[in-house]
């Protein structure tokens, strides 16, 4: 039987370029004082050998990694994509990759998933949302690492947030319709359990009605996050059969929006002229659907964004204080609600 095929090592490298073992490390790293034209050499040849560098003996020396963890609630979701997206994106130039995990809206899976990211010891620790298990805020907090939340505006902040009041986004919604002088609003979705920021929309929804003086109590429940077009669709339906009168339903997400607008469509109602739809998350399906969907943008790219430099600044030692910086979501306004 033929042996294993060995893997090149830094030796091997070495040798090729005619350097000393320690030179090819040092090529590896960012910023080291190794000139370029030695640095090309070297680099070639790896390339050529297939070296890959194994950082964990220099991870182990040093107590650092390459990597930031982030933890997101769902993988499918447009908006969580563009928020890694745009955090990977930020990070590549302090040659930072993510390490990402995924906690299906269940709080418990994030305390897990949290603390076997931490004993992985990454540079920084982003994670989704503002509510978390007791033990997970204490591991979080002791980790002594950079933790930023976003897609919130957490009561008790652990340390820094980029992120906005869903339950502000809501009102802001609900406000355009009554303003319409729309008044018997149902809203889709927020399930208590799990899906928190589902659930301040639904909190938001029924703030905002109650400042206007109307009934609040149109609110249908459509399944455990993340919600889809299916669940949205027979949502739609239970509230038409329930309370044919509405004339305009807020959605949890655009998901939703979409199949509460195909439900109407499968039974004649015209929208918007009938009954107003809106959603949330400006994805790509309610923009290029017939009607366009009203929704709000909350800004997942500018999240990403916003929060790798913050992951930079706080690794250049550029700020010691906790920060809070807002994102501004926007109000869409688009065919099916106008």
């Amino acid at each position: 039987m033929d042996n294993p095929r060995k893997s090149p090592t830094m030796t091997d490298v070495a040798r090729k370029a005619g350097v000393s073992p320690m030179t090819v490390s040092r090529a590896f790293k960012p910023g080291s004082l190794v000139n370029d034209a030695t640095r090309a050499r070297i680099l070639a040849a790896a390339e050529e050998l297939g070296y890959v560098l194994d950082s964990t003996a220099s991870s182990l020396r040093s107590q650092k990694t390459d990597f930031v963890a982030v933890t997101i609630p769902s993988i499918n979701n447009a908006n969580f994509a563009d928020t890694v997206g745009a955090l990977n994106e930020g990070l590549k130039h302090r040659g930072l990759q993510i390490l990402l995990g995924y906690t299906n809206y269940d709080m418990q899976e994030e305390e897990r998933l949290i603390e076997q990211l931490l004993r992985r010891k990454p540079q920084a620790v982003v994670v989704t949302g503002g509510k978390h298990t007791p033990r997970c805020r204490r591991l979080l907090t002791n980790a002594n690492v950079p933790v930023i939340e976003t897609w919130d505006l957490p009561e008790a902040a652990l340390n820094h947030v980029i992120g906005f009041s869903n339950a502000q986004a809501v009102q802001s919604m609900v406000d355009h319709f009554v303003a319409k002088g729309l008044t018997r609003i149902a809203f889709i979705g927020g399930d208590a359990d799990r899906d928190t920021r589902g659930l301040d929309r639904r909190l938001g929804f029924v703030a905002a009605m109650q400042r206007h003086g109307l009934d609040a109590t149109r609110l249908i429940a459509a399944g455990p996050p993340p919600i889809s077009m299916r669940e949205g669709a027979d949502a739609m339906v239970h509230l038409l059969d329930t309370a044919p009168d509405t004339e305009a339903v807020i959605c949890v997400s655009d998901l939703s929006a979409f199949g509460a607008l195909s439900a109407c469509q499968r039974r004649g109602i015209p929208v918007p002229g009938q009954i107003s739809i809106a959603g949330f998350g400006n994805y790509e399906v309610g923009a290029i659907c017939v009607p366009s969907i009203t929704t709000i943008d909350p800004g997942p790219k500018e999240i990403g964004a916003r929060a790798a430099s913050l992951i930079c600044k706080v690794l250049d030692n550029s700020t010691t204080e906790a920060i809070c910086e807002h994102i501004q979501p926007r109000l869409l306004l688009r065919e099916s609600s106008i």
